[in-house]
């Protein structure tokens, strides 16, 4: 099945997190063996990079599209950048789930958390805080407080944290982040190249007296932000910023 979300955005990414309660392995032939292990059954990810403690393997951008896999001291992550179907966005990152438990020793006991993230950016070369303000808080009580003479809100990121189900340790974190700095409203003069972006992440945490089985938590999380993507974000938020910054063009 083909992901429609591409179509209302400049770009669209699915990435995945599993924080770890130890430090992951650090040894170069651990890590070296990890990575190897993935370029083989994805040939086209050949770039192996170090940022601090973190070393990533990534894949170089084609056609706007492109994989990656990261391990840092207690984080291990994986993603996609503009996949073209569902199979796509969620193949790495379950290819990676079945490695972890061998190659890097993550077990149901070291899992912290797994998080699922879907990721938007819109480009738009204008005042993000005007879009958003525009977009999501027109007519709401919040809209009372922008209306005033001076340049507006400096700084509008709305976020807000979900609890799933009863006991809390499934959550789901809606943001849409504005980029547009101080130094831009007062010139009037906006980056084109820094998008207005979303982000929805579903996150579950362990729950008690049952083991985190890591393929099927990820599986659940696909389909939670798959449904709350269709339900909730791309008609209430989505739409919207994406009809803001229609008109403004």
């Amino acid at each position: 099945m083909s992901i429609s979300y591409n179509s209302f955005c400049d770009d669209f990414y699915v990435d995945m997190y599993i924080n770890t309660r130890f430090d992951l392995p650090s040894d170069r032939d651990i890590l070296l063996a990890f990575f190897e292990r993935i370029k083989k059954q994805f040939p086209t990810m050949t770039a192996l990079n170090r940022d601090g403690t973190e070393f990533c393997l990534e894949e170089a951008p084609g056609a706007g599209q492109s994989r990656w896999v990261s391990v840092d001291i207690d984080r291990l992550g994986a993603g996609c950048v503009n996949p073209a179907s569902f199979q796509q966005a969620f193949e790495l990152q379950k290819f990676v789930i079945g490695l972890v438990p061998y190659m890097l020793g993550i077990r149901s006991l070291d899992i912290e958390s797994l998080d699922l993230t879907f990721g938007m950016d819109f480009d738009y070369a204008g005042n993000h805080n005007e879009i958003i303000a525009e977009a999501l808080f027109g007519g709401s009580a919040f809209s009372k407080i922008f209306d005033n003479t001076g340049a507006g809100p400096l700084n509008l990121s709305p976020s807000v944290i979900l609890a799933l189900d009863d006991d809390c340790s499934t959550r789901a974190r809606l943001a849409v982040e504005a980029r547009t700095d101080e130094t831009e409203m007062r010139s009037g003069k906006f980056d084109s190249d820094k998008p207005i972006s979303l982000y929805l992440t579903v996150r579950q945490y362990p729950r008690s007296g049952q083991d985190f089985e890591m393929e099927s938590v990820f599986n659940k999380l696909c389909g939670l932000v798959v449904e709350f993507m269709d339900d909730k974000v791309v008609p209430n938020i989505v739409m919207p910023l994406t009809n803001a910054i229609a008109h403004r063009r």
